[in-house]
């Protein structure tokens, strides 16, 4: 790992280089926001007690764009990329100013998801556990990656309501892919993966809680489509067969969130884009958790899952045909701490409530009670 890093420092000076500019960006930025009235304003289905700038986004999103236009090379993939993440950042700047109905809004994202597609950004293959390399026709694979890169972004955007959450999430993400990608030779997306971690650190100097400004639409959008992205360019796309797994693995934290909560807006009946407060970091306030401590578990968690991932990578369980004994204790051992973690969440949010058949007895009981005394 730190043999790649030395023979590509750009990959450092790049996330160095992206931190730098958030953190000096974004007052400017919050203060523009001010002026030109894009302010969220306290309500129910918010957090905040006091109106807070939005269109964070736009200095995350000039984070990213210096640092990479220095280092990339954006003769190819890279360069869709970066077009798609602009169009995002405008899709989300504008509903940050004046609001987007949902379909403008969504056709907006499939725009900015077809651009890298065009640049060969697209799943043409994957390496599946006992099968081997599947190759999937374009007919497949263009719609599959728009779909998934659409789904990223819309995930970040739901995760982003609790100060520091969403930039915590993705910064630990974005550190993951980055090594990952170092490890495979995939320098760009290892470059601009650590570029996205840089930029949210820095973001957070401004918005862990409290926060002084939001990064918007503008900011979700941007996050979620360059980590989706770059988990094509720089994962899926390779010949190792656990790579598969990985990014499903990393972003696993939004991909729970999202699921849960439009399972439940579905089943009652509700649209999938209503806002409430079904979502993962709502239920850790309900359960008596403050706002930093409900964002910092969430980002062990994200962390628990990420070691996981890297474990996978890095610890050389199997070889040559054969099982490593050690390594395997080893991996299973981060594996099961990272699902544990899941686990105790799933448990103290009450996402799968479970009852004992005792239980059960005792309530239809009752009920028969209630039933018979009216």
């Amino acid at each position: 790992m730190f043999s790649d890093l030395r023979a590509s420092p750009e990959v450092l000076w790049g996330a160095l280089i992206a931190f730098g500019i958030v953190v000096l960006l974004t007052p400017a930025v919050g203060g523009m926001a001010r002026l030109l009235g894009v302010v969220d304003q306290p309500d129910a289905r918010r957090l905040n007690k006091r109106p807070i700038p939005r269109l964070g986004g736009l200095a995350i999103f000039l984070g990213i764009l210096v640092p990479s236009l220095a280092f990339l090379d954006l003769s190819g993939e890279m360069r869709g990329i970066l077009l798609g993440a602009a169009v995002a950042c405008v899709v989300g700047a504008v509903d940050d100013f004046r609001g987007l109905a949902p379909l403008p809004k969504f056709a907006g994202q499939v725009a900015a998801a077809a651009i890298p597609v065009a640049f060969g950004v697209w799943i043409d293959h994957f390496t599946f556990p006992f099968v081997g390399v599947v190759d999937l026709p374009a007919w497949v694979g263009m719609p599959l990656t728009v779909v998934w890169i659409v789904a990223v972004m819309n995930m970040v955007n739901f995760l982003d309501g609790m100060d520091g959450l969403a930039a915590g999430v993705c910064a630990i993400s974005g550190l993951t892919f980055a090594t990952l990608a170092l490890s495979l030779g995939k320098i760009d997306a290892a470059l601009l993966s650590a570029v996205v971690a840089g930029a949210c650190v820095g973001f957070l100097r401004h918005n862990f809680f409290p926060a002084r400004i939001f990064m918007g639409d503008s900011g979700a959008l941007v996050l979620g489509f360059t980590l989706a992205a770059v988990s094509i360019s720089g994962l899926l796309k390779t010949a190792s067969t656990v790579v598969l797994f990985l990014p499903l693995l990393v972003l696993a934290v939004p991909i729970i969130d999202t699921s849960f909560v439009v399972a439940r807006r579905l089943k009652h009946g509700e649209s999938p884009f209503a806002p409430d407060q079904s979502h993962l970091h709502f239920r850790f306030l309900r359960r008596g958790y403050s706002q930093r401590r409900a964002a910092l578990t969430m980002w062990a968690w994200t962390a628990s899952l990420g070691a996981a991932a890297l474990a996978t990578r890095f610890i050389p369980f199997r070889g040559g045909g054969h099982w490593h004994v050690w390594e395997s204790i080893a991996v299973v051992a981060i594996a099961l701490g990272a699902l544990a973690f899941s686990v105790y969440v799933v448990y103290l949010l009450e996402i799968v409530k479970l009852s004992s058949p005792r239980a059960r007895r005792r309530r239809a009981q009752a009920s028969d009670e209630e039933r018979l005394s009216a």
